[in-house]
């Protein structure tokens, strides 16, 4: 009888990943994720416990991608933009992991990495104490919060649309500013409203 092969979790995470790209985040199992391997699920189990190791496993995968290198003479602004744009690559060329990142990101080394540099960002830009610690917080809640809109709430979606056709008498804010948002790529919605929050932390291109 032939030996079972040995998987690594970086192996494991690349076919867990093809599945979720493949059948979306219903579609992710351990029996589906054996498949892909070419094992049987019950061999998988000798190396994650469930499902949530597997989701953890894709997040790292994915963020590790994200390059973390950065230009020696780039303000603190280009910087911080570079990081959040990198992310948001990653995660955009596997936008079902969107559902996942807030989930399990403070698990993963790729998540760690990545804030360790935007912490050091942040602390040459002058942030210390709490106020790095807020600073980084918004950061990241605008990032993580952007993709989420933008992948189940984008301004092309049909929200937009409903939301101009709204009775002028009662919402003529809101109709307006929807007429606007049709026009908005998600790349200007994305960099315009990170734009905004860095020169709220004083920083400036």
């Amino acid at each position: 009888m032939p030996r079972p092969r040995s998987l690594t979790h970086s192996q494991i995470a690349v076919a867990a990943l093809a599945v979720l790209d493949r059948d979306g985040l219903d579609g992710l199992s351990m029996r589906a994720v054996a498949k892909e391997l070419g094992v049987g699920t019950m061999s998988l189990y000798r190396y994650v416990t469930d499902r949530g190791q597997l989701e953890g496993l894709i997040v790292d995968v994915v963020l590790r991608s994200v390059p973390l290198d950065l230009p020696a003479k780039a303000s603190p602004h280009r910087r911080l933009v570079l990081l959040a744009e990198r992310v948001r690559e990653a995660v955009g060329a596997h936008s079902a992991v969107v559902s996942l990142l807030l989930t399990h990101r403070h698990l993963s080394t790729g998540s760690r990495q990545w804030g360790e540099v935007v912490l050091r960002v942040l602390a040459d830009a002058g942030f210390t104490g709490e106020k790095r610690v807020i600073a980084f917080r918004a950061y990241l809640s605008y990032l993580m919060g952007a993709m989420r809109t933008g992948y189940f709430s984008p301004l092309s979606g049909t929200g937009t649309d409903v939301l101009t056709e709204l009775p002028e008498d009662e919402y003529p804010v809101l109709a307006e500013t929807a007429r606007h948002a049709r026009g908005i790529t998600a790349s200007e919605e994305f960099r315009q409203g990170l734009d905004l929050l860095l020169a709220g932390f004083g920083l400036t291109p």
